[in-house]
């Protein structure tokens, strides 16, 4: 005859958190409920408009002898 042991993947946990080091009962693995709000706080992924400088070419760059053809 052979066991089964069922377990439920999906209950609460305790572990300890990997960020502060403090044990937490959470549903799964990862920083806990006060890191996580602290991270949410501080790593913002709002969406910004950034100006790119318009392309120069450097001083050693010169034109090829096709371009310059007349």
């Amino acid at each position: 005859m052979s066991s089964v042991i069922k377990v439920d993947v999906l209950a609460d946990q305790e572990i300890i958190c990997p960020r502060c080091a403090n044990t937490a009962v959470v549903r799964f693995y990862g920083p806990c409920d006060p890191c996580r709000d602290q991270l949410r706080a501080t790593l913002s992924n709002e969406s910004q408009d950034i100006q790119a400088d318009e392309y120069e070419p450097k001083m050693n760059v010169t034109p090829n002898a096709v371009a310059t053809k007349d």
